[in-house]
């Protein structure tokens, strides 16, 4: 069921208790596998040898390169002819990876995306637009049964077309909707030519919003112009796609599902447990999957476990708003510094658009950063000094807190390239 009460405020020691208890058989069938069972036995480790929680960091980790190399069937724990379905990874940081489920995994997984759709208030009377991409994506296909488990009318939109997207939700009073963050924000001035005000002349209320790392501005934005509620949810391929985490109606963090995953936050560099509060990379296992088992999984994405109960009454550990992602991080001139810093800056500057390019080249043996950034048209009436003022305020700001001085180049409104998927905001030209 979708609605699980008892499962989502499990006393913290009952749930411990549930996730020894499904790790160790995750363990097991994990051993079936080609890789596993070659790891476990490199290592001296059997499933019997795991005994509690504590015995957690003496498990393999399992990196995004140890799937591409057992690509594509090094994983599987279980016969080939009892999976249903294969998801793709996007493959923007290498090559793709695969993940294989049973019919029994997507029914725990539409299960777990429908908990997470009815905690923010989506009921069986909802329109459900999708406006993801369906393929290998997970994002489309997740929401989609996730919806349906719940008895929503579903309409499987897809990705792009704008004036269709508005017309649908127009003409089928569409109220929850699934949308890009970097989309929503390009919407809106689809809205705007279109004559359209989506406060009065929609029925939307709710808005999911995934698959890219956006800023609690971002989502500010969304709700101020729109007036919907926009959850941020968060998942991964590897760890089945949307359903890993989600917020409630507290919009303080989001619950991870303790039932289905193991969460830790290590130190990216030493690999060991950081506190509750510290940032750190996420790592994952999973704990109910059989076709395609995930032990100690290392994400690369950023965060940290957000410490003290929820208001909303569930036990679930919350995590905070993705940072970004250790391979999303720009090294210039010795510093580090993350797309997600850059777009924080950005939106607390008066005048500044709905997108931003970051573009890194090498010149001689100096590397430049060039921020190109939509502005409000006003902008470009002829006052060059207007124009020259607010490159200079934007080029000072940035310097401020990324420590090095951009170049800083202002575009017209919708002049730079839009993606109907995750948004592109770093080309990186620089020559190894």
């Amino acid at each position: 069921m979708y609605w699980e009460k008892e499962i989502e405020t499990l006393p913290r020691e009952k749930l411990d208790a549930l996730q020894a208890e499904r790790l160790k058989a995750t363990l097991r069938q994990a051993a079936r596998s080609p890789h596993y069972g070659r790891v476990f036995r490199e290592t001296g480790f059997s499933p019997g040898d795991f005994n509690s929680l504590a015995d957690v960091p003496k498990l393999p980790l399992t990196t995004k390169d140890d799937l591409r190399e057992n690509w594509p069937y090094g994983f599987l724990a279980v016969p080939r002819e009892e999976l249903v379905r294969m998801h793709s990874s996007s493959g923007t940081t290498g090559r793709a990876t695969v993940i294989f489920h049973t019919a029994g995994d997507l029914d725990a997984w539409t299960n777990l995306v429908a908990r997470c759709m009815y905690m923010t208030g989506v009921r069986k009377a909802d329109v459900f637009q999708n406006m993801m991409t369906y393929g290998l994506f997970t994002g489309g296909l997740g929401f989609h049964y996730g919806a349906e488990r719940i008895g929503c009318l579903v309409i499987p939109a897809g990705a792009g077309n704008s004036k269709r997207q508005i017309q649908l939700m127009q003409d089928f009073e569409t109220t929850v909707i699934h949308i890009i963050p970097s989309y929503a924000l390009h919407l809106t001035g689809v809205f705007e030519e279109l004559e359209v005000d989506p406060r009065k002349d929609t029925k939307v209320r709710i808005a999911f919003v995934g698959a890219e790392p956006h800023t609690e501005k971002t989502r500010k934005r969304i709700e101020e112009y729109y007036g919907w509620k926009a959850f941020n949810s968060y998942g991964l391929s590897e760890m089945n796609g949307p359903g890993v985490a989600f917020e409630c109606t507290a919009q303080n963090g989001l619950h991870i599902w303790e039932d289905n995953f193991l969460v830790e936050i290590l130190d990216p560099e030493t690999l060991k447990p950081v506190p509750d509060g510290e940032e750190g990379e996420l790592v994952m296992t999973t704990l109910r999957r059989e076709g395609m088992p995930i032990v100690r999984y290392r994400t690369k994405d950023l965060t940290r476990i957000l410490p003290g109960p929820c208001e909303c009454g569930r036990t679930h550990r919350r995590i905070e708003r993705l940072k970004g992602r250790t391979d999303d991080m720009m090294i210039l001139k010795g510093v580090n510094i993350f797309p997600i810093q850059i777009e924080k800056k950005l939106l607390d500057i008066p005048g500044v658009g709905m997108n931003f390019l970051i573009v890194l080249e090498r010149k001689g043996f100096n590397d430049e950063m060039i921020v190109k950034v939509e502005v409000a048209r006003e902008f470009f009436d002829g006052d060059l000094l207007k124009l020259q003022k607010l490159q200079r305020r934007i080029t000072d700001e940035l310097k401020g807190d990324i420590l090095i001085t951009p170049k800083v180049e202002l575009a017209e409104p919708g002049s730079l390239p839009k993606t109907e998927g995750k948004a592109v905001r770093v080309i990186d030209n620089r020559k190894d």
